[in-house]
């Protein structure tokens, strides 16, 4: 016998939900003339929906001021719950653009996002108005966002686990949600990191050989003065990563005063083309994400200054590498041709290196843009007489770009 057609076909599935709601605009609103409600609501609406899809996200509602995101279905990806943090950081700054540029708004958001298991309904159309998630994360999601500070992102626990390598966080008193027995616990979602931090190591079992693959090509780079490229290849979860630390922390043990820089490639936004290498140099002159242009650029142009000493191609070097810093570009300096670029960031890695030995590591390289690996080939072919090793980690899926990597 067929299946019913008209049958949901649903499964069980982990997902993060996205709430977001304006504060105090339904007072507002009923004070308001309707069209100009809709003007009010139009903008948000279609931020609010860019910033979620644009990363992978489907808009499950708008109803009035609120929006509910999900992250996890009918896709799911690995790093949903970061997506989710993501596009709620980026709705609140959203909100501030849009008050901003429209004096007068003076719109307020709180958000929340929490993970947990959910019915998914896989025939539903939300675009319809059809409910596609159910189940009690979608309702603490709802009351983790009334409890979020102003223009705040809050997160739930298990929301907080899975993201606290990649989302800045503080975390706040416990709060008491309807329809919960004991208070839950809440973080507030500040930033994105652009690195993932060091967790407290567990043991670290299996990968000697490994790590004294690493140790070997960075002996070789001190002796030889010459660049190595070292790419540690494998599947999701196979400890990628937990290995650069450790051989980081054998680095930092070294009597060799090293500098280590690290960026990871992302796998969906806007302007990630060169992320990694943004991150790496952001990272080189201390620019935080705060920092407006024109002080990242007064810091890019520090870092420069301590490793270079002609005044000319100081100049020269801050014009490249500023779109990468996200720092102003000098009075009447236009953006440099790619391979010009290239030459720029090359020139300032091996200033760095002549001051002391550089390991720049660039993480997740199979979601890197072609453009990048281009300059990675650049960088091992063009560079020579200075220690530089280049660590990158990736998954097989590589070597389907990059036969020969």
């Amino acid at each position: 016998m067929d299946a019913d057609p008209d049958r949901p076909v649903e499964e069980r599935k982990v997902v993060s939900v996205l709430f977001a709601d304006l504060v105090g605009f339904t007072a507002r609103s009923e004070r308001a003339d309707p069209e100009d409600v809709r003007e009010l609501l139009r903008p948000y609406h279609s931020r609010a929906k860019r910033e979620i899809e644009r990363l992978g996200g489907t808009v499950e509602k708008f109803v009035g001021d609120a929006v509910m995101g999900v992250f996890g279905a009918p896709t799911a990806h690995e790093d949903d719950a970061a997506r989710a943090v993501t596009a709620a950081l980026g709705i609140v700054d959203a909100i501030a653009e849009l008050n901003e540029t429209r004096p007068g708004t003076g719109l307020a958001l709180r958000a929340a996002v929490n993970t947990g298991e959910a019915i998914v309904d896989l025939s539903a159309h939300p675009e319809r108005g059809e409910i596609m998630v159910t189940g009690d994360v979608v309702n603490t999601a709802a009351r983790l966002q009334e409890v979020a500070p102003l223009d705040g992102v809050v997160v739930g626990e298990l929301t907080y686990r899975t993201t606290r390598d990649s989302i800045e966080y503080e975390q706040l008193e416990p709060a008491s949600l309807k329809g919960k027995a004991e208070p839950v616990h809440v973080w507030r979602a500040t930033a994105r990191r652009g690195v993932e931090r060091r967790s407290p190591p567990a043991a670290f079992v299996g990968r000697d050989e490994d790590l004294a693959l690493l140790e070997h090509a960075f002996t070789r780079t001190l002796r030889e003065r010459s660049i190595q490229l070292v790419t540690v290849v494998g599947e999701p979860g196979v400890g990628k990563s937990r290995l650069v630390r450790e051989f980081r922390s054998l680095v930092e043990r070294r009597p060799e005063e090293v500098a280590w820089r690290q960026g990871r490639c992302l796998p969906y936004g806007e302007g990630i083309t060169f992320w990694a290498l943004g991150e790496i140099v952001k990272t080189h002159a201390g620019i935080l994400e705060s920092d407006d242009p024109p002080h990242a650029a007064e810091k890019l142009r520090a870092a420069i200054e301590a490793v270079s000493a002609e005044p000319g191609e100081r100049e020269w070097l801050a014009a490249r590498l500023a779109p990468l810093a996200g720092a102003q570009l000098a009075a009447g300096a236009e953006p440099a041709e790619r391979s010009e670029s290239f030459t720029g960031w090359r020139r300032f890695f091996e200033a760095v290196a002549a001051e002391r030995p550089l390991v720049l590591v660039v993480e997740d390289l199979h979601w890197a843009d072609p453009a990048l690996l281009e300059f990675v080939d650049h960088l091992v072919d063009w560079s020579t007489g200075l220690a530089i090793l280049v660590i990158s980690t990736a998954r097989p899926e590589l070597f389907e770009r990059r036969p020969g990597w």
